[in-house]
């Protein structure tokens, strides 16, 4: 409900006791003393009744016309005078019911920690682009709770989170457009996955700098899975490394969606963590939601992990203890399903123990898909494999070129050009030979008849010395097409100067000097 409200004036005096006199204060008669304010009532974009206090005016009709603006403007554009970033940032968490419980907490960390204490006490109408760009710059300079300095990833992290926030102001009418969008965070890249070569594994040893996203090639691989064959979650590093599944399709598996006689597994839930607290639900996207072939090898793995998960719970139902049939492959010692975190912690200390460059097991995944790529898979297969929504993501982020498959590529390729040039030499040398123009004799010396039989009777007549000083008169060559057809009078000879070569006379086509 709209109401006028009222215009008052007041002023910042204090009584003896300290408090602020306000409307009390004997001097508000003057003309010079105080401020005007008014307050009013009008509904905001929510449609409930919101009521507003400005203040600062030097004239009661000042004030007047303040209020009666206030009122008569539409309720996106009061919401934007009156809410601030912190009421809006409230909200708009609020209005996200949809989204993962991963992806809204990360978005309630940047909120809560972050933008909020940096940018809360601004209202809506006051952003814009380059305040945000100041702001940012100053947030940059501070350290996270690790003590580092913030990271690029982090920045772009914090800026995606306040895009969006403003993204649903500029589709409410509150704000005209998102000056978010005008924050540059420099020094962001998207990491792509680099293969530990032996140049690489080197410079890791003599300063223990690693890539960030970094993929094992096939002898690294096979060094880990022997050294771990005995380790209880065996099965697991092995479905990831040759199957690509992520770590919370993995934990959350079950022996019902595994049909090892036709060598199929289905994905159906994801087992991922909020924080520390465990969320399962469905994966990650639509296309996650797949089946994945087996080989036979990864058939017999599961085949022997079941097995020791069968003699686990006979040993410990024996012992008195209890066991939970809880159904999942990867269970703990009591047959509780694992917490996905357990996985990245006892996966990191066995690549600590064993001797091979450190991965996380997230880059499990990225090392089957460049091995799968590698095997002589199309990217259509490993996107299916992956379980992507978009092939883009599978060629751009997941397939890495492994050593070898370059040295192929680079080998192949020098040969096709190395090829195309032999080619092309043999051609030129080829047409040299059928062109080059048939000596004549000096003048007063019988040409020499060529032989009835012969394929190239010009290739086999030997060539006659000519004296330096005579005058030819070269007939025209079949093939020479740029000398236009001559008769046989005299004003057509050539003279020959006494230096000039017989050759130099007429170039057939074919033969001419190159230019560049």
């Amino acid at each position: 409900m709209t109401t006028p409200g009222v215009i008052f004036k007041r002023c910042g005096c204090r009584d003896t006791t300290g408090r602020r006199l306000e409307q009390r204060c004997p001097r508000l008669s003057h003309r010079t003393h105080g401020s005007w304010y008014f307050h009013a009532s009008a509904p905001n974009m929510l449609g409930r009744s919101e009521r507003i206090r400005r203040g600062g005016f030097p004239t009661k009709a000042a004030a007047r016309r303040a209020r009666d603006e206030w009122l008569a403007s539409t309720s996106e554009e009061r919401t934007a005078r009156s809410w601030t970033v912190e009421r809006w940032l409230r909200y708009w968490l609020s209005t996200r019911t949809k989204l993962r419980p991963t992806t809204l907490l990360h978005y309630t960390r940047d909120v809560e920690q972050v933008l909020i204490p940096w940018l809360g006490t601004l209202c809506l109408a006051d952003l814009d682009a380059r305040r945000l760009r100041a702001i940012f710059a100053e947030i940059a300079k501070t350290t996270n709770r690790k003590g580092l300095p913030q990271s690029a990833s982090a920045m772009q992290h914090l800026r995606t989170t306040l895009r969006a926030a403003l993204n649903l102001a500029v589709r409410e009418g509150v704000i005209a457009s998102n000056p978010a969008r005008h924050i540059e965070v420099t020094g962001y890249r998207k990491p792509h996955a680099q293969v530990w070569t032996e140049a690489r594994v080197q410079e890791w040893h003599r300063t223990g700098e690693r890539p960030a996203v970094a993929v094992w090639t096939v002898e690294h691989l096979a060094t880990f899975l022997t050294t771990v064959v005995d380790d209880s979650l065996f099965a697991l590093w092995w479905l990831i490394a040759l199957r690509g599944l992520r770590r919370g399709e993995a934990c959350g598996l079950r022996w019902t969606e595994l049909d090892l006689d036709h060598g199929l597994l289905f994905i159906v839930r994801n087992r991922t963590t909020a924080g520390y607290q465990v969320v399962e639900g469905a994966p990650k996207t639509s296309a996650g939601a797949r089946a994945v072939a087996l080989d036979k090898r990864t058939v017999k793995v599961l085949r022997e992990h079941r097995r020791r998960q069968i003699e686990q719970r006979a040993r410990r139902l024996a012992a008195g203890k209890a066991w939970h049939d809880s159904g999942y492959v990867f269970v703990r010692s009591d047959g509780t399903p694992i917490h996905p975190g357990y996985a990245s912690c006892r996966f990191r200390l066995l690549v600590h123990q064993t001797n091979v460059p450190p991965i996380r097991l997230h880059d499990l995944r990225h090392g089957a898909a460049s091995l799968a790529h590698e095997a002589g898979a199309d990217l259509k297969t490993i996107q299916d494999l992956l379980g992507h929504a978009s092939i883009v993501i599978t060629a751009d982020t997941y397939t890495s070129v492994l050593p070898l498959a370059q040295r192929r590529c680079a080998d192949a390729t020098a040969k096709l050009v190395l090829t195309a040039a032999r080619r092309t030499r043999d051609k030129i040398r080829k047409n040299g030979r059928r062109n080059r123009p048939q000596p004549r004799p000096a003048t007063g010396t019988p040409a020499p008849t060529s032989p009835a039989t012969g394929k190239n009777p010009q290739a086999k007549k030997e060539r006659t010395k000519q004296p330096s000083r005579a005058v030819m008169t070269p007939e025209r060559h079949p093939r020479d097409t740029q000398r236009p057809q001559q008769t046989g009078d005299n004003k057509s000879l050539t003279h020959v100067s006494a230096g000039q070569a017989p050759y130099n006379l007429v170039r057939p086509k074919g033969l001419e000097p190159l230019t560049f």
